[in-house]
């Protein structure tokens, strides 16, 4: 692979209810990537077969934060999720496996 397609997994309230009940997992993608580049990636990176993958491509937004000196205007640019099914009865390992 020429590229780094998955760039993280997001941890969110969302994300962990979807790994809970439908064993699916949630990454921030490359924007470029296409679900045939995402399903191989994932395959290869934690030895798994996926079932099906779900793309959305988050907007970008504007932030305002008020200061002592002003208002301070920003963005938050737009990125690539990707929503990733396993087969049944395989998980991922994506915090790593601490045995103590």
């Amino acid at each position: 692979m020429s590229r780094n397609i998955l760039i993280k997994p997001i941890i969110s309230e969302k994300s962990e209810k979807l790994t809970a009940k439908g064993n699916q997992y949630t990454f921030v993608v490359d924007k470029k990537a296409n679900k045939l580049e995402i399903k191989k990636a994932v395959e290869a990176m934690f030895t798994t077969n996926v079932v099906a993958v779900n793309t959305v491509i988050v907007p970008a937004r504007l932030k305002s934060r008020n200061t002592r000196s002003g208002v301070l205007r920003g963005s938050i640019s737009s990125y690539k999720k990707a929503y990733v099914k396993l087969a049944e009865g395989e998980e991922l390992d994506i915090y790593g496996s601490s045995e103590e």
